[in-house]
């Protein structure tokens, strides 16, 4: 059994089985442990991690445990230490149900829940005649001059130089942010035409897994979604006040864990700094909660290559630096709930285990397939300085390294990198190989036939072999990576090493 999954609104990716050809042996280093991988050692992982027995990892449910706890077994075999008390990390999750009650009038107007806004995030609220604000797109310098308190802020959605609605999803949480901390009691957001109202509130109208909020900080405001025929008259010369209740939500927490290991480097300088090596490892379970077409006989997501098959090239890379150390030390990272909002990885970045003044780079592993098995791509390839290390690595296995060939898709703020890049962290993503969007890529991204069958084992061998060398370059070299000069990322990186 297997199943089919679009993740809603998003921009999906796909992959097309492309048989590689023999590797060729490498022109450098063979006597280093990646140098000899065998297939079968690189394609025992994606077995077990993407077997129908595993049900598709679902965050919350038994078998993603059952991965992290493979996970973790895997790095204690190897000898490595844990990077905490223990190789899992509790992450809290809980499962938000949302209600179907509420309201919002202006004028003669009412609102509907579901039909004309949905609630985001938040805690639920009563509003009698609150005074509306608009800010624009609700960003920080939108606030300039805008007294908020105790006021509801309507803003657009997204940003005003986002190349896409999508970029939108990516912007709400700090947005939220942004309204709380200027005193707003409610923050409501008006979707664009561009994104089908219906299709956005069933999607996130549904049952959400998300973050916990912790016990000790204040209830979060509510922040609305509005959109469809309800947003056409939303505007300030009409919506002065408004009135009404946001719905309530059913909270139960959810039991998963992050796995993360250390491998203490051999310079006795060099190894108070840490490259980290991450990938997720959960996926999109079984049947409708995969999100697409499914049939009785066909209804479990594998995610071989989103992402089992970045997991076993940490796994790997855990292997073969272990038996040869390289000077900087190395953290792991296997992030649960990637597929349902980044949550592990966000989790941890709020919650390291290392410091994060002490990690100098992070080299995540993750995507969706690939179309072309000459190469491997590295979001993100020209914006740390690492550009020499990828082609090094993919030289001596027989591979070339393309960049991002769809910048226009927001691709490097869409994986678990991001929340160590906010951070200041230099963190491309290395993905297998592709070249462009097209029918082949979604042949199996998030489909039924993603299965262990469906895909190349020499090329995930030559894969791995790149990824665990590129760690190893970046880990000897004499100067820490950094973001190049006027990256989106510079300032926060200044903010967090010093710099």
């Amino acid at each position: 059994m297997k199943v089919l999954i679009q993740a809603a609104l998003c921009c999906v990716l796909g992959t097309t089985l492309v048989h590689a050809q023999k590797p060729k042996k490498a022109s450098s280093s063979p006597t280093l442990p990646e140098f000899n991988l065998k297939v079968e050692e690189v394609g025992k992982h994606v077995r077990f991690l993407a077997a129908d027995e595993m049900l598709g990892r679902r965050t919350g449910e038994i078998t993603n445990n059952v991965a992290a706890r493979y996970i973790a077994e895997q790095y204690r075999s190897l000898g490595l230490k844990p990077a905490g008390s223990d190789y899992l990390q509790s992450v809290a999750l809980e499962k938000v149900s949302p209600g179907n009650r509420g309201y919002l009038t202006y004028g003669a107007d009412t609102l509907k829940v579901k039909q004309h806004f949905i609630s985001f995030s938040g805690e639920p609220a009563t509003f009698n005649n609150v005074p509306v604000v608009f800010a624009a797109y609700g960003t920080e310098n939108d606030y300039q001059g805008l007294d908020v308190k105790g006021k509801i802020v309507v803003a657009q959605f997204g940003t005003a130089d986002a190349k896409s609605p999508m970029q939108g999803f990516e912007t709400a949480e700090q947005k939220t942010k942004w309204a709380t901390d200027r005193g707003a009691v409610g923050l409501i957001e008006v979707l664009p035409p561009q994104l089908p109202w219906q299709t956005v509130a069933n999607y996130f109208g549904r049952e959400q897994v998300r973050v916990a909020t912790e016990s000790n900080k204040k209830s979060q405001i509510p922040h609305l979604w509005l959109g469809g025929a309800a947003s056409k008259g939303f505007n300030r010369d009409q919506v002065k006040q408004l009135s009404g209740q946001t719905p309530s939500q059913d909270k139960k927490p959810i039991r998963s864990y992050n796995v993360a290991a250390v491998l203490e480097g051999t310079d006795p300088v060099l190894k108070n700094e840490y490259v980290i090596l991450s990938a997720h490892f959960d996926h999109v379970g079984t049947g409708k909660n995969g999100g697409g077409n499914f049939t009785e006989a066909d209804s479990i997501f594998n995610g071989t290559r989103d992402n089992a098959f970045g997991t076993a090239a940490v796994l790997e890379a855990a292997s073969t630096l272990s038996k040869v150390k390289p000077k900087r030390s190395i953290l792991f990272l296997n992030f649960t709930g990637e597929e349902l909002g980044l949550l592990g990885s966000k989790y941890y970045a709020e919650h390291p285990l290392v410091p994060m003044k002490s990690c100098i780079y992070n080299l995540n592993c993750d995507g969706a397939g690939y179309n072309d098995t000459t190469l491997v791509t590295v979001i993100g390839l020209e914006r740390t300085g690492t550009q020499a290390e990828f082609e090094t690595a993919a030289k001596a296995f027989g591979l070339k390294v393309n960049a991002d060939p769809a910048p226009e898709q927001g691709l490097f703020d869409r994986s678990d990198n991001v929340n160590f890049a906010a951070k200041g962290i230099p963190a491309p993503t290395i993905a297998p190989g592709f070249t462009k969007f097209d029918a082949d890529l979604f042949k199996f991204y998030h489909q039924v036939t993603d299965n262990p069958d469906s895909i190349s084992y020499p090329y995930l061998l030559k894969y791995c072999q790149t990824y665990a060398y590129v760690a190893r370059l970046i880990a000897n070299r004499a100067t820490r990576p950094q973001w190049v000069k006027g990256d989106k990322y510079e300032a926060a990186s200044q903010a967090l090493y010093g710099k």
